[in-house]
This record gives C-alpha cells, structure tokens and sequence, in this order.
C-alpha cells in the first residue's frame, strides 16, 4: 500500500475516533471506536492487512515507545511510586484471580477438546485454560512464551488462541475501563468539591525550573538524544539480566527517580516538536494485531474464547474488588486496576486522562482526577502485563501439553 495513502487512512481513522469520545464525553473511548472501526475494515479487506506497517507508524512506535515510557516517569514523583504498593497488590490479585477461576472452570469442564476442524489435534480444556491465563493477564511476551510452548508440543490451536486473545482483548478492555473509570472520576469529581480531594501537589521551584539538563538539551533534538541515552540504559539492562529487569520497568524508573533528583524536568517530552506524532504512533501499537484476526480462527476457537474471557474476568473482578476492598480502594478503581492487564500502556495513559476530561468540569478538577487515577493505573499497567503476567506465564507454560 502506498505509504502516504496508509497514513492519512490511519489519521482519518482516528480523528474520527477522537471526534466520538469528546462527543460522548468519553463514554465511547478513542482506543475502542478506533479498534472497532479497524476490527470491521481488516475483517471485511476494506483496509489491507499492510495498512499500519506501511504507513510506518508502527515502526516509529517500536523505536519511541521507551522514550514516552520514560516520559510517563517524569510525570510521577517518587512519593507517588511509593503509595502505589497497594495498587501492585490489585494487580498481582487480578492475575491471580483469572488463573484460579480459569483452571478451576477447566477442571469443570474435564476431558478432552478436540480441534479437529482446525488442527487434528487434541487439546484439553487445562490447556487452555493455562494458554488463556498467560494471554489474558500479559502482552507480547507472554504470548509468545505461550505459543513457544504449545507448538513444542505439537498443539497448534492452542498457540493460535493467545494471539486472538491479544487481538480481541481491547475490544473489551477498552469500553469496560472507560465506563469504570468514569464512574471512579465522577467519584473523586464529587470528592474534590467536597473538600476530601486535593489537587496533587507539585514542587514549585522543581516544575518552574527546566531541570539540571544543559541549555543545549533543552531542544527537540537534545531532549530526544538525552532520553533516548537512557532507553539504551535501559535496554542494556534488560540484556544483561536476560530480561529479569525489564527494559520498559527500567524505563519507567529512570524518568522517575531522574525526574525526582531535578535532572530531568517534569513531563519532560511536553513541548517539544515530535511528541505529539510519538503518541500518535504508541497508540497504533494497539491496533496491529487486529490485522492478523481470521474469522475462521475465531469461529473454530469461539468457545474456548469466550469461557476465557467470562471466567477469566470475573476472576479477575472477585480478587480485584476483594483485595482493593481490604486496601482501602473502591471497587471501580480496583476493577479498573485490574482491568489494565488487558491492554496495558498506552492504553492505561489514554484511558485515565479521558476519564478525567469527560468527568472535571474545568482544568483544576480534571488535575484533581486525573492525579488520583493516572498513577495508579500506569503502575497497574506495569504490575500486570509487565511484570506479573511474565512471571506467573513463564511458570505455568510448561504445564501446556502435560
């Protein structure tokens, strides 16, 4: 497809995405119009299977995505890192939750599933229920350990099903989060005028200041150089701890603790040139996977499909609103806390200053809101698609085919 032509589509796209959110005050998220609206034009070949490759935001988005990671840190102070341990705990339940009630449900169930349509091969419903596991509570990577492990047992299908999960999660994650977190919003919206709600607090002389960074980092090319020394950073230490340290954890922490110490100023990206069209492309990120859907996938998988999404979200809406109730958190914020594992950044981002618009009523409430919300949803994001959903991935792969 041509290039030119690929880029436009995707901007028309969403354009006419942001366009309905801020008509429905962000009832109907950017994020889900935009997934609908590429889910029916893959599916029905209007838009090319190349369309977001060749339009080259996606490989724009692979480079920078750990440029706004370490963006997202600098918008976090250290304190807030800090509070945010019971968030990580909401997170880790969310996991939890969905593999207990999976495996509960495919021990239910019992027996064999045969995939003959598909395959010709047998897979048991505890199989799924573990390749459900991984790709409903992670991203990429636990995907991938997903299909690793089924096709070294010869199972197929069952290395197909986690990537039509990643392509179908955000369809539900997207609506389901943008209607929690707006109830939580409207929440902390009454909280705030009540008076039991603070605007957050920013150290003056730190946010006045352009950070301890040289004159000539100031700029578009200096910042982008400066931060883009740090992502090495970070993928250096993802490479020498074999991934134990993840490079976009590492990422989140560096913009932190530098912003937290004044080297880097705060929302250290805001103003300069490019960032606007780095976000743009991080947001395509979520839609590529909708490329690959195959009806045919979907219909041969439909039932292993939907028990994982029903069983694995209750699960995870039980633990999450239990534990979030014995942290002190509400149960919409700890259902969407629990919810991130199904998209993580950018969507955690997106999602939460959307809640904020469409709730806040002028700039000093939707800074109270988005205050509230944002940082526990980015670490939410982290806590589960990042580091728990690898973890508990990598452990219960090896139980797929046994």
């Amino acid at each position: 497809m041509n290039p030119v032509v690929a880029f436009v589509v995707v901007m028309a796209v969403w354009t006419v995405s942001e366009m309905v959110a801020k008509r429905t005050r962000s009832l109907l998220s950017s994020l889900f119009v935009a997934s609908i609206i590429f889910l029916i034009g893959f599916l029905t070949g209007i838009f090319p299977e190349d369309l977001l490759q060749a339009s080259s935001l996606l490989a724009l988005a692979g480079v920078v995505v750990g440029f706004v990671i370490v963006h997202l840190g600098t918008m976090i102070s250290l304190d807030d890192f800090k509070k945010q341990w019971r968030t990580l705990l909401v997170g880790i339940s969310a996991v939890a939750g969905m593999g207990v009630l999976l495996l509960g449900a495919a021990y239910l169930f019992g027996g064999d599933v045969t995939d003959a349509e598909y395959d010709g091969l047998l897979a048991s419903a505890r199989d799924f229920a573990l390749a459900g596991t991984g790709a409903l509570s992670g991203g990429t990577i636990s995907v991938l350990i997903v299909q690793e492990a089924a096709l070294g047992v010869g199972l197929t299908a069952v290395a197909v099903f986690p990537v039509l999960i990643a392509a179908l999660q955000g369809l539900i994650g997207f609506p389901l989060t943008s209607i929690i977190l707006r109830k939580e919003a409207t929440r902390l919206r009454d909280a705030y005028r009540a008076g039991d709600v603070q605007a957050p607090v920013v150290a003056e002389a730190q946010e006045a200041s352009a950070g301890r960074l040289p004159a000539f980092l100031r700029n578009t090319p200096g910042t982008l150089f400066i931060v883009g020394v740090v992502v090495l950073l970070s993928i250096g230490i993802n490479n020498l701890t074999d991934g134990t340290l993840n490079t976009f954890v590492m990422a989140l922490i560096f913009g932190i603790v530098l912003r937290s110490t004044g080297v880097f100023k705060a929302n250290i990206l805001n103003g300069i040139d490019s960032f606007g069209l780095m976000m743009l492309a991080i947001m395509i990120l979520v839609f590529g996977p909708l490329a690959t859907v195959e009806p045919a996938d979907v219909a041969a998988l439909a039932v292993p499909l939907l028990v994982t999404f029903v069983v694995g979200l209750a699960g995870m809406a039980l633990f999450t609103v239990i534990v979030g109730r014995l942290l002190g958190y509400s149960p919409a914020m700890s259902l969407a806390i629990g919810l991130t594992s199904l998209y993580g950044f950018p969507g955690t981002m997106i999602l939460s200053q959307e809640a904020a618009r469409g709730a806040g009523e002028d700039d000093e409430e939707r800074a109270a809101i988005e205050g509230q919300i944002l940082p526990k949803m980015i670490v939410a994001g982290f806590s589960t698609v990042t580091i728990t959903s690898v973890v508990v991935t990598s452990i219960i792969a090896g139980g797929i085919g046994g």
